[in-house]
């Protein structure tokens, strides 16, 4: 059996403007940042007996360019102080084009970080206002010319579409202005606005319209087309990459059930059939902490049926899509047999593909992968 090796996720809570769409955990808090440092050690400590090595450490947020590179420095340096961090292991940082200059990058580079996910999620001014992001297109342009001046040869950008009053041109137009920037790697997400967020409740109220269900399908669909002809491999629904080794190794784990631990407030974890996950709230995640405790807020056992499910849902998210001796082999079920009336209409439909003992959702399956997972 195929021995995989757990990815570490480590979240930084910290932003100094809460975006208008945001529905991660983050507090504006910075004053808390030392404590909170000090807080993340402890919990690593923790995990010394469940976990022993990764081969992937994802700094995430919130916002992690906030910390200065010397203290995302000193994380590093005590995750391998407590695990082994794998030869050739991929470092990522989540960056914000606002917070970072040339030296802080490089900075960052020569203490071991060696991919970035630069937050651009527009190249129109306009829309990152409505957004509430802290940068403008130019400091988006610049940000990616210092981290390649500092040496970064894996970068990733965030993409936002499907914004209230966005044209199909105007997106088409961002799409292209990333391209001429020659990122590693894209991320294309559809906005979805939850009714607690500030543009959620302007949605509410009727201050501002999001497409519909058919143009937002246009929108994928053509996202996907512009950038398969632009070099891309379009290998999972929200996520593009000038080639697979380049997709980041540490996404991938969420989509193949490979363990991952989580660390920080509302940070998940998952290994073998348990899934579990940190308190949310700042000060609950320092109270367990400083007890000795680790911060759980709760867990969930997967019964092999879920997990089963839970397979389906992942591989019908990527264009590799699903193994169906390893289907067979890890859950005694044969997709092929059980699902024959169903997939065979979905493939006369345009949305699979059968082959080589795989089940790959096409492009027009990928932009209703969810739907299809419920065969």
């Amino acid at each position: 059996m195929e021995v995989k090796s757990p990815g570490l996720y480590i979240h930084i809570p910290f932003c100094k403007t809460r975006c208008g769409y945001c529905d991660f955990y983050s507090i504006t808090q910075i004053e808390f940042i030392p404590e909170y440092l000090a807080a993340l050690e402890r919990e690593l400590e923790l995990y010394r007996d469940e976990f022993t090595s990764f081969d992937t450490v994802y700094f995430g947020g919130g916002t992690p360019s906030l910390l200065r590179p010397e203290q995302i420095g000193d994380l590093i340096d005590a995750i391998r102080k407590t695990f082994v961090i794998l030869p050739g292991a991929e470092i990522t940082c989540e960056v914000n084009p606002a917070d970072l200059n040339r030296e802080d990058l490089k900075r960052l580079h020569d203490l071991g970080v060696n991919r970035l996910n630069i937050g651009v999620q527009s190249f129109d001014d306009d829309e990152l206002a409505l957004l509430g992001r802290r940068h403008n297109r130019s400091q988006a342009i610049r940000a990616m010319e210092d981290a390649r001046s500092a040496g970064f040869e894996n970068i990733g950008l965030d993409l936002i579409y499907c914004l209230p009053g966005q044209s199909l041109s105007g997106w088409e137009s961002t799409l292209s202005q990333a391209i001429d920037l020659a990122p590693e790697h894209l991320s294309c997400y559809e906005l979805e606005l939850k009714t607690h967020t500030p543009l959620g409740q302007r949605l509410a109220q009727g201050e501002i319209v999001q497409p519909g269900e058919d143009v937002q399908r246009e929108f994928f669909l053509r996202t996907s087309e512009i950038l398969e002809a632009a070099g891309f491999i379009h290998y999972e629904v929200s996520n593009f990459a000038c080639g697979m080794d380049k997709a980041s190794r540490h996404n991938q784990k969420y989509w193949d059930h490979t363990p991952y631990l989580g660390l920080g407030p509302s940070a998940h974890s998952f290994r073998g059939n348990r899934r579990w996950w940190n308190h949310a709230a700042l000060q609950d995640y320092l109270m367990g902490l400083g007890e000795g405790q680790k911060p759980v807020a709760g867990y969930e056992i997967l019964s092999p049926d879920q997990l089963y499910s839970e397979a389906l849902m992942l591989g019908f998210r990527t264009s590799r899509g699903i193994d169906l001796e390893k289907l067979k082999s890890g859950f005694g079920r044969d997709l092929l047999c059980e699902k024959a009336q169903v997939l065979e209409q979905y493939r006369r439909a345009g949305l699979i593909m059968i082959e080589q003992g795989f089940i790959r959702p096409t492009r027009a399956g990928l932009s209703v992968a969810d739907g299809l997972a419920g065969l």
